[in-house]
Order: C-alpha cells, then structure tokens, then sequence
C-alpha cells in the first residue's frame, strides 16, 4: 500500500481532517500576513486534496468556496467576481477529483481483500497459471490437494500436477476459452487422484492465461475412456490420451456424429440444446486432441467399442 494510501485510511480520519484544518487557518494567517507582497492561495488546494477522501462532495465544494473567498480577502489585487469563481472551481474541482480517486481505490482494495477471502477459503483447489505454464496463485485447497514436495505451489509448473492444464493453455488459441474436464493428476508425494476440473483462459494484453478450479473425484465416479480411443494409433489422440474420460452423452454425440446427423438433428434424438450440444462436441475436441468435426469423425469411426449402440446411453 502507498504511503498516501495510509494516511487516507479511515483511522486516520480524525487526523487529517484536523491537520487539514490548522493548515487552512495557518495558510490564511500567512496570505494576510504576506498580502501586499505574495499571493498564496493556490496553497489552499493541498488541505482541500488531503480532506476531500473523508468528506462528502457537498461538503468539498463549501471548503473549495470558503478558501476561495479567504484568498480573495487577502489578495492584493481589486475584488473580482470572476476570479472568485475560477478560484473555487479550481479548489473545489481538484478535492472532488482527488476524493472520487480514493473512493474508487478504497472499493478497489475492499473487492481484491473480499475476493482473496473467498478464494482462501474455498473447499475447491484454485490455481492460476501464466503464459509458460507455471502457477501463479494457488489458494490453501490446491497446496493441501497437490502435497508440493516444497510446501508451496507458486512458481511451480503445473505439468508436474495436472499436466493438462499444461496442455489446455498452449493447446486453445482463442481469446478466451471455457470449459470442463476429468483428468488424472499427480501429487509431490507420488500419489495420484482423479479430479473434476473447470478452467478458463483469457489474455493479458498478448499474453495467455489460464485460471481453474479443481475438485478431487472418488475412484468409482471415473469413467475410462474406451479402450479403442486409447489405443488408437492417430498421433493427436495418442499425445492427448490422458486429457479425460469419456461421458456416457460423450459416447452417444460420437456414434450420432459419425452416422452423419446435423447438429439440430443430434440435438432433438438427445432432448438437449444445441449450446449444450456444442459445448459436448467442444469436449471431445480437447479429450481426443483433434481440431475439428471431420477429424472426430475420422478417428472415432474407426473405433468399434465407441460406436457400439449397446455401449451408448444418455447420460451427464
């Protein structure tokens, strides 16, 4: 935090405005003290700027007034109307300014320390990762889940956790990029779990960036990914055949796909929106590392065990 920031915190409040005050009366004591040979009104503006955080815009405007018409008193020039004004638009214009800066920065730091709070506390593992694949942040969930041999995640790559999500950052180069997978990941002690994730990436400026949430699944919630999809010998599924498992509606969008159905088609067979349905075949792209509809149906219509209509149902 700046040191102007500290002194604009509400316990100081008191403080301030005293010193703020004794400043205005001392400022005014020496502009008529030093009237026939120095004007020190523009002075005023820096008493104004310091109490304008703790008081209400009405209340700047009737100081901005007050210090203009005390510059006034003591100045060594005729009396002008016009210059009063301009002097209190001057006054008041720069305390109102100055306070709208520190409210906006006060909800700003008020949103960050709310939004730390939820994330520390959180059940769920949190982890951001930068362009290069490292973790950025990780909340208290994500250590206790991952066991880094260390005690600590940031700064570790996440590819010795969830390799994944090492794969998902570089892998989509859209802007922004949302969705959900089950995937096996690693602990630093050796051990291995099974867990549910939901993870987005966005960019900062040109630089990519990926936050997810993860929670840990029990062994018997897995569904494996059938056998002929593992073992296929198409290089995109071989390099991504651990990215997740396969849905039972996963299964069935394959079969559908690969008989040659429309998505409107595939959509009203299997009573659900067709958002929902892209969203699938979406998850299938990143599940067998292909790109596009005609490479899915290519690899997967060499695969029996997929579109086995007895191995397909419908499911979540």
């Amino acid at each position: 935090m700046l040191p102007l920031e500290r002194l604009w915190q509400d316990r100081n409040r008191n403080l301030v405005l005293t010193i703020s005050g004794a400043i205005i009366l001392v400022i005014a004591a020496a502009d008529w003290w030093t009237k026939p040979d120095l004007a020190l009104d523009v002075l005023y503006l820096f008493p104004i700027m310091f109490a304008s955080a703790f008081l209400a815009r009405w209340f700047v405007v009737l100081l901005g007034v007050f210090c203009a018409v005390l510059a006034e008193v003591f100045s060594s020039l005729p009396p002008s109307f016009v210059r009063l004004t301009f002097e209190t638009l001057a006054l008041a214009g720069c305390g109102l300014f100055v306070g709208e800066l520190v409210r906006n920065r006060r909800l700003s730091l008020e949103s960050q320390a709310r939004l730390k709070a939820f994330v520390e506390t959180s059940p769920a593992a949190i982890v951001t990762i930068d362009e290069r694949g490292f973790i950025e942040l990780a909340n208290r969930a994500a250590v206790e889940l991952m066991v880094p041999r260390e005690g600590h995640l940031i700064g570790s790559p996440i590819a010795a956790f969830l390799p994944e999500l090492h794969h998902a950052l570089r892998w989509e180069e859209a802007p922004q990029f949302r969705t959900s997978m089950q995937c096996r990941g690693h602990r630093g002690n050796g051990e291995d779990f099974i867990a549910d994730v939901w993870f987005s990436t966005h960019k900062e400026g040109s630089t990519p960036k990926l936050a997810a949430i993860i929670v840990i699944v029990s062994e018997e919630e897995e569904v494996g990914v059938p056998g002929a999809v593992l073992g296929t010998s198409n290089p995109h599924v071989s390099e991504h055949r651990e990215r997740g498992a396969l849905s039972t509606r996963e299964t069935e969008v394959l079969r559908l796909l690969v008989q040659g159905l429309a998505n409107k088609q595939i959509a009203a067979q299997m009573a659900i929106s067709e958002s929902t349905l892209k969203n699938t075949i979406h998850h299938l792209f990143f599940k067998t590392g292909v790109r596009t509809r005609s490479q899915l149906i290519h690899v997967m219509s060499k695969n029996s065990t997929v579109l086995d209509p007895g191995t397909a149902g419908l499911g979540g």
